[in-house]
């Protein structure tokens, strides 16, 4: 993806994975136009984490984040549930965005969603350019379907991710905060409207990275100290069902900006839409 001839991110559309690292499209390397990567893909510590992507644990019983599934009473544990989000069809391409269409499959195959996703990559300033996720998941017409998280499999401790999940690089732990909180405990788990991630890049560069668009429902998922992660998760603490043939519709936007940003810059760019 091209933001005034810089390629900001990569789309990588078919990732030829194995099942347990939950195949999906992901955007990696995402850059701010100074260069500074802001992503991580295949992380040593959670190989099932790629970059930014959309991805579930628990969709009806079947796992696609990748990795464990948490079972209640039992804990995180292999088991042979890992699905797919598969790429079905282009509907348009620009140097700045895509437009596709993808399926949400179990092992066997079997449809579980259907989705249509919109990515665009505009300039704001010099310094700032911004991601728009748009997406529409669409539930069959003969079942619902119920979207799930390690928390809502009785894992205790905030862990309810699953949605649209950003891996962070980091040189060291880096900051997250809202407009009237700061660090993981007290963020995590948060509907504020926007929530900022600052750190400093392999490279040396530092960084500002806001996320807005949550939906009903939706809650802040965050990692700082043990891995830098945010997440629109779409069941914190209780499940997201679809019901039969109803859909979904999520809009994110990502701000990435070179440089740490202090509150009052990452309000504004809020503001600006």
């Amino acid at each position: 993806m091209l933001v005034g001839g810089t390629e900001v991110a990569r789309y990588v559309i078919d990732p030829k994975l194995d099942a347990r690292h939950g195949p999906r499209p992901y955007l990696h390397p995402v850059r701010t136009l100074g260069g500074t990567v802001v992503t991580d893909a295949l992380p040593a510590d959670h190989v099932w984490h790629l970059g930014a992507s959309l991805a579930v644990q628990d969709v009806n019983g079947s796992n696609l984040w990748g990795g464990r599934t948490y079972v209640r009473d039992v804990g995180y544990t292999w088991r042979d549930d890992h699905g797919v989000i598969a790429h079905t069809g282009e509907v348009e391409r620009s140097p700045g965005g895509y437009v596709h269409d993808l399926q949400w499959r179990d092992r066997a195959g079997g449809v579980l969603l259907t989705e249509r996703r919109w990515l665009a990559a505009s300039a704001l300033t010099p310094d700032v350019w911004r991601l728009d996720l748009e997406t529409v998941l669409v539930a069959p017409d003969d079942r619902e379907v119920r979207l799930g998280s390690p928390a809502t499999n009785g894992r205790p401790g905030g862990a309810g991710y699953g949605g649209f999940f950003w891996r962070a690089v980091a040189d060291g732990e880096p900051e997250v905060f809202t407009a009237d909180a700061a660090g993981e405990e007290t963020v995590n788990g948060s509907a504020a409207p926007w929530l900022a991630l600052t750190g400093v890049g392999s490279d040396g560069g530092a960084y500002t990275l806001v996320f807005g668009g949550l939906g009903r429902g939706d809650r802040w998922f965050v990692r700082t100290g043990m891995y830098p992660g945010v997440c629109v998760a779409f069941a914190f603490d209780s499940p997201a069902v679809l019901p039969v043939g109803g859909s979904r519709h999520g809009r994110y936007r990502v701000w990435v900006a070179d440089g740490a940003l202090d509150r009052a810059a990452v309000a504004a760019l809020a503001r600006s839409g």
